[in-house]
């Protein structure tokens, strides 16, 4: 009886432990496998040195180490075990270049390439090493989160690299071990995490820590900062609770929704009045289209609200930025690359909303549609933060103008590895002709960008978004309703006419 209520506990815990059965691979079918699907990034070698490895980051894995980040093995093994090895293939690495193959690729076939990387450094032969010890896991709660957050800030244990709210907002310049730029993890953005947000995965983490990195294991005893397998579980499930606390982007919101409020309008970065915004998140990618381009970003995403009066359109832009990029600022310059630039975010809209579905060309816009810029930076030490108005007709076609002239005015705040930017602007400004007029209930196209100044992006180096809208919503009253039913009325009617034409029709085919 024993045994048998043993069993599905003894199962659960084989898949708790093992995320595949390591099954034999065939190094020669390995090999073909790798050269179609891998050799492009990765090198003919194993290298990591593959046609397109200079434009990512994180580089390529070097498969001639025999080293890999994602581990499930004791800290002190130097390789990973086969299954370690299976899950990232089939799983890839989210943030990365590492696509998903497990849709791609058969079981087998997966089994047969994890035996033929290993030929490159060797190891092919070499006895798995320990499993982690788990221990017993211990359930999220109130007060688990707790203990994990003080062990977390604890002697800066790991807020020194991932910031006070776990936005990766590091004090000190972080690189990998062949010399890469590296950035630690932006724990509210769950969508990055190299394996998975699971607690099981986070506990991984913390005792293997992620070799070529400066990502450090806290399981080893002569470490000072050494978590017991107990505190372990604590910080895994602290680390779960950041993973809600960023901004999500969900395909389906493209519209960003102007609310109108009576009377002034926050201008203020920090002002509570921001949090009665519902906001919309959007993916940043890197500028790859025209030159110079760029492959490498560090910021992924920004959020925008805003608001609006009889008068006056206020936007407020929110986007991680690990590190606050002020030219002259001695500790600045610490963690960011050579060249550091100011950090900044422009605000991209047509001079005139289309009036069909053609929107301006969303880098610069274009000759037939010209678009107006709003590019806000964040200063240096011996300047202060500025507000400028661009018409551009195309990259090559670009008028500077007087920001001032027409109201457009700029405030922004660097707080715990976020920047908050207000910008606002009179709802009718300037004319026609050179600069958009806003008008309520129109949908307007709207695109950002986004630059980090310690990444040392500048020019057409940087990240940005494709065309989303803009609406300001009129105010909730009684038109809709009217509208509605009136639209309603029509199309009852509109049947009962087509029901007695049809009616009509017959009886004239009949007689």
């Amino acid at each position: 009886m024993r045994l048998i209520t043993a069993i599905p506990a003894l199962t659960a815990l084989a898949m708790f432990a093992l995320p595949a059965m390591a099954a034999e691979g065939d190094p020669d079918r390995g090999e073909e496998i790798y050269l179609k699907r891998c050799v492009w990034c990765h090198g003919d070698e194993g290298d990591g040195l593959g046609p397109a490895a200079e434009r990512l980051n994180p580089p390529p894995r070097d498969f001639t180490l025999g080293q890999y980040k994602i581990k499930s093995v004791v800290f002190d093994w130097d390789y990973a075990s086969d299954n370690d090895i299976f899950r990232m293939i089939d799983k890839g690495m989210p943030g990365t270049a590492m696509p998903e193959w497990g849709d791609v690729l058969e079981d087998q076939e997966i089994w047969d390439l994890v035996i033929y990387l290993k030929t490159f450094a060797g190891i092919e032969e070499e006895e798995p090493g320990a499993a982690i010890d788990y221990g017993k896991q211990v359930e999220t709660s109130e007060q688990s989160i707790a203990e994990g957050k003080r062990l977390f800030h604890d002697n800066d244990r790991c807020s020194e690299c991932h910031g006070a709210e776990g936005r990766g907002d590091a004090i000190k310049r972080l690189k990998g071990d062949n010399g890469e730029r590296t950035w630690p993890r932006n724990l509210t953005k769950p969508w990055t995490f190299r394996a998975s947000t699971d607690p099981k995965d986070i506990f991984t983490r913390t005792s293997t820590g992620i070799p070529g990195t400066q990502m450090p294991n806290f399981a080893d005893p002569k470490s000072k900062k050494k978590l017991t397998i107990e505190e372990r579980w604590h910080v895994a499930n602290y680390v779960v609770s950041l993973t809600g606390t960023g901004a999500p982007v969900r395909a389906e919101k493209t519209v960003i929704k102007a609310v109108r409020l009576e009377g002034a309008l926050p201008d203020a970065p920090d002002d509570p009045r921001w949090a009665e915004a519902e906001p919309a998140t959007f993916y940043l990618v890197p500028q790859i289209i025209v030159k110079d381009r760029f492959f490498t970003p560090s910021n992924d995403t920004i959020s925008v609200r805003a608001f609006y009066n009889g008068e006056t359109l206020a936007m407020l832009l929110e986007w991680d930025d690990r590190t606050k990029s002020i030219p002259g600022d001695a500790k600045a310059q610490e963690i960011a690359d050579p060249g550091m630039g100011q950090d900044m975010v422009a605000v991209q809209l047509p001079i005139a909303v289309p009036t069909s579905t053609k929107k301006p060309y969303f880098i610069r816009g274009d000759a037939a549609l010209p678009v107006n810029l709003w590019q806000w930076s964040s200063g240096a030490t011996d300047e202060p933060e500025t507000i400028s108005l661009v018409n551009a007709h195309g990259l090559e076609n670009m008028e500077d103008r007087d920001a001032a002239a027409i109201g457009l005015t700029a405030r922004g705040a660097w707080d715990k590895g976020t920047w908050r930017v207000v910008m606002t602007r009179p709802l009718a400004a300037g004319d026609a002709e050179t600069d958009l007029q806003f008008t309520e209930g129109e949908f307007i196209p709207v695109a950002f960008s986004a630059w980090d100044g310690s990444n040392s992006e500048t020019g057409t180096k940087h990240t940005l978004t494709t065309w989303y809208w803009l609406l300001l919503e009129p105010p909730t009253g009684a038109k809709p309703f009217v509208a509605a039913i009136v639209a309603m009325l029509l199309i009852a009617l509109g049947e009962i006419w087509w029901v007695r034409s049809a009616a009509a029709r017959r009886r004239e085919d009949e007689e």
